[in-house]
């Protein structure tokens, strides 16, 4: 099956910081693939680079087994910094306005994917009034208008509440059995532990690491291996 998303060989220099070298992973269609990596890995830099808000230095990214194009983005979603809304406007107001703009019917955007994402008791409350967690929720219900096959969500349960995490959690998973590609990025072990297919780890802006959970787990310890693995690459860096 063509994967959702594959990456080959990416770099992307930001200023003299060399973010991403020679970055490779794949993402298949309806799974839930978690990026790790320590702060400043180049998880956000990645991400930017695959929905066309950073153009790659070098290396491909191909969406659905085409080379990424301007088109491609009309089958991606995504959040990357946080979900930028507008405090006056309520949750229906942004999903009308962002289907107009996309050319999707605004009636049937604000009836299949509000529900989606549990916000349709308070579609019309100003986002102010908001939670984190409702915002993210918010933010993932715009970000599928057009019915992406590929959403790329950046640390979706950063600063959420237990409940908080745990309505992401099971909603990714529902979008996933739905059959879009969820390609999530965190640096929270237990958070990807509990939603994530495969993953794939990068340090230093490479990729050491790409499989399942417990191919990465050190005797079972999924924190031990990810640890090990860090370590290990950042004493071989001069």
């Amino acid at each position: 099956m063509t994967p959702a998303l594959r990456i080959s060989a990416l770099s992307k220099k930001l200023g003299r910081n060399q973010a991403l070298q020679g970055v490779d992973l794949e993402v298949a269609q309806g799974e839930v693939y978690g990026l790790l990596g320590p702060n400043g890995a180049g998880k956000t830099t990645l991400m930017k680079c695959i929905s066309g808000l950073l153009v790659p230095d070098s290396g491909t990214v191909e969406v659905a087994g085409r080379p990424f194009t301007r088109d491609s983005l009309r089958g991606i979603g995504a959040l990357v910094d946080g979900p930028g809304l507008w405090a006056r406007m309520s949750a229906r107001q942004h999903v009308r306005a962002h289907a107009k703009l996309r050319g999707v019917s605004p009636d049937l955007a604000v009836g299949e994917l509000l529900p989606l994402v549990g916000m349709e008791q308070v579609a019309d409350r100003r986002v102010s009034a908001y939670s984190l967690g409702m915002r993210w929720r918010l933010g993932i219900a715009i970000a599928l208008i057009g019915s992406p096959g590929l959403l790329i969500l950046d640390e979706p349960t950063n600063g959420l509440d237990p409940i908080g995490m745990r309505d992401i959690r099971g909603l990714l998973r529902r979008l996933s059995d739905a059959g879009t590609a969820v390609f999530v990025s965190s640096h929270q072990l237990d958070q990807i532990s509990r939603t994530c297919d495969r993953v794939g780890v990068l340090v230093h802006g490479r990729t050491r690491y790409e499989g399942p959970l417990d191919g990465l787990a050190r005797d079972g310890d999924l924190e031990s291996g990810f640890f090990s693995l860090v370590e290990q690459t950042s004493s071989g860096v001069r």
